[in-house]
């Protein structure tokens, strides 16, 4: 049963029911890719939905049931899409878990859900689990897929996913209706999904996502971004993410588009060139990491291909701010980019999460990806403004995508910058098992973002930053630390960057370098280094690194731009706490962790000593000693501070 190209959410409201639809209707179209080993295996809907009856039958068989919650943990994989779907037919809540989380985040998740069960993927994710212990007593049922190196362990808690289909398969032969009943008596308006939120300021919040408020969300999405079975989306952004949630499940159970799964992060340019997506969505990270890497590669070059890429670039730099392509810049240089980057097909691409900084930006669409940014949050059921075909700008997040979705500025000051509040009927119900979080969030059906913006004249929502986050200087002058620091992770020499300055006389930054670029550099420059730590104190990269931030103070109105910064001896990390796991900045921590740095920074000296211990993922810990020097720049006169 459809309306038009999509299916009829108001009768196929949950994922098991839209997957058994497509199943019966197109069971021979590939619905899922994989590689392993170097080579891509396909999954037919009928393939996919047969394992994903397996896979629930099993879990219905072990015991869990309706109103359970089972969690899932490790990389984007078939699998995980199985689970999940999986689980939501046996009446039970999905929850996903970052592969990279740390012991204390996974415990604190799978004790505040009570999860019955886990899909773990091999033996990395099982060794997180059993490290846990006691400390997680709700949790009856480990399941892991890949049995290598399993052999060692005994707890009565793991079982194997291919023993958990047989023993649904040899359900499904007693009882060959149970499955569909089990599946039409899911209720899409009931909560099926925990999504954790970004925890900037303290421990993840979960989210509650009943189906059919996803599907009708992201049907309203595919009016405005069409998509169907020629397509393919390459599945690389975690799916714990809200945005992920929502392609791999809400977007493609909808368009029926192809998901493909890469083999490992590292494979993930090469992969993605081999399938040519049509629709990519991509962090802002992994946007600036890959212009970075790009003219990283260029500055190894050739001369000869260094100039030509620097004419490629001011060609298509010059049309694109006409609205324009230039036709040579394409011959001579976009073409081959795009091929290499494994976009070469693509008609949509999309930035979410964070702000993309506007230099990224122009870059990509001078390139000719057809780069949008959209703006939401977990709790609005991710993204609800797009960027319209053809209208991109580089300050605003584009207009709300469906007529219903409202969208206001609350206590809007003389600028009109006030706190982005959201309304629409597929909202998340607010938090699990957290009420009083829910009423600071929700009032009266109205969303508050907790984040600053306004309206231009075009309508088109300009989001600044958190309004937490938004600063002043002791002049009184207003800045936004996050539209600083993506000018300055267009360099490819900076990975990360913290700018300071609220209630200061001057702003300054903390600058993480990027390692695997300097490193390249250093090389070539003969400039010898053993770590990172070392190469960060360099002389010569802070020369580098000067000259990168006076190219984006020249940008900058005088109040706005840094009169100092220093190159930390490590790189920020989501594990230490000082990012999310969708690498936002958690300034509460970096202000509190590096409180004496921050103080010598702005106390007028030259250098400062460091002697500190690091501990990484695998529990090793080292000594880390060092001089962190403080760089100083021309600072603009109080008198233009102030008049800026």
């Amino acid at each position: 049963m459809t309306q038009g190209r999509y299916p009829d959410v108001a009768h196929y409201d949950t994922f098991p029911k839209l997957l058994a639809l497509h199943a019966a209707e197109h069971g021979g179209e590939i619905a899922l890719r994989e590689k392993d080993y170097g080579v891509w295996a396909e999954l037919s809907w009928a393939e996919y939905h047969q394992r994903t009856r397996a896979i629930a039958l099993g879990l219905h068989a072990l015991g869990i049931g309706r109103g359970e919650v089972v969690a899932l943990i490790g990389d984007n994989r078939p699998q995980w899409a199985m689970g999940e779907i999986a689980a939501h037919a046996v009446g039970a809540l999905s929850m996903g878990i970052y592969r990279d989380a740390l012991d204390e985040e996974a415990a604190y998740l799978l004790n505040h859900a009570e999860a019955a069960a886990i899909f773990a993927e091999d033996e990395e994710q099982v060794d997180k689990l059993l490290a846990l212990a006691d400390r997680t007593a709700s949790l009856r049922w480990i399941i892991y897929d890949d049995p290598r190196g399993m052999r060692k362990y005994h707890d009565p808690r793991l079982l194997p996913l291919r023993t958990l289909e047989e023993r649904g398969q040899a359900l499904h032969r007693e009882q060959p209706d149970l499955y569909d009943q089990l599946v039409a008596a899911g209720d899409g308006e009931q909560v099926a999904v925990l999504c954790s939120t970004s925890g900037t300021t303290s421990n993840p919040k979960l989210a509650t996502l009943a189906p059919a408020r996803v599907l009708r969300h992201m049907r309203c999405y595919l009016d405005v971004d069409p998509l169907g079975p020629a397509d393919d989306y390459v599945s690389v952004l975690p799916l714990p993410w809200i945005m992920e949630q929502l392609y791999v499940f809400g977007k493609a159970l909808l368009c029926r588009m192809k998901v493909n799964f890469v083999e490992e992060p590292e494979t993930q340019t090469a992969d993605m060139r081999e399938i040519g997506p049509t629709f990519v969505l991509l962090a802002p990270r992994v946007w600036e990491s890959m212009a970075a890497d790009m003219r990283a590669r260029i500055m190894e070059a050739s001369a000869l291909k260094r100039r030509l890429y620097d004419l490629g670039m001011r060609l298509g730099m010059a049309a694109q701010s006409r609205g324009r392509r230039s036709l040579l810049a394409e011959v001579l240089l976009f073409r081959a980019l795009r091929d290499r980057l494994g976009l070469s097909r693509v008609r949509s691409a999309a930035t979410g999460g964070a702000a993309l900084g506007p230099d990224t930006f122009r870059f990509f669409l001078a390139l000719g990806v057809p780069l949008r940014q959209l703006y939401g949050q977990t709790e609005a059921m991710g993204a609800y403004t797009l960027h319209e075909a053809g209208k991109v700008d580089f300050d605003s997040v584009g207009k709300p995508f469906g007529d219903a979705i409202e969208v206001r500025i609350d206590n809007p000051d003389q600028n009109g910058v006030g706190e982005v509040v959201v309304r629409h009927d597929n909202m998340s119900q607010g938090y699990y098992r957290n009420q009083a979080e829910t009423e600071a969030l929700i009032r009266d059906g109205w969303m508050y973002t907790g984040d600053a913006g306004y309206f231009d004249r075009e309508g088109r929502l300009v989001v600044i930053d958190r309004q937490r986050d938004i600063a002043t200087t002791a002049q009184g002058a207003r800045f936004s630390p996050q539209y600083i620091e993506n000018k300055l992770k267009f360099s490819p020499y900076i990975a990360e960057a913290v700018i300071l300055g609220h209630q200061r006389e001057a702003l300054a930054a903390i600058i993480c370098i990027r390692f695997t670029i300097l490193a390249k550099w250093a090389e070539k420059k003969r400039i010898a280094f053993t770590t990172y730590t070392d190469l960060a104190s360099r002389p010569e990269v802070y020369a580098l690194i000067r000259r990168e931030v006076e190219k984006v103070n020249e940008t900058l109105p005088p109040a706005s731009r840094i009169a100092k910064f220093l190159l930390l001896y490590k790189e920020l990390d989501a594990d230490d706490g000082e990012l999310t796991r969708t690498r936002k900045v958690r300034r509460g921590v970096i202000n509190e962790k590096y409180r004496d740095i921050v103080d010598a920074l702005y106390g007028g000296r030259d250098s400062i000593p460091v002697d500190t211990i690091i501990t990484f993922q695998d529990g090793s810990r080292q000594r880390i000693r060092t001089l962190l020097a403080v760089e100083t720049l021309a600072a603009p006169s109080p008198a233009a501070a102030a008049a800026a």
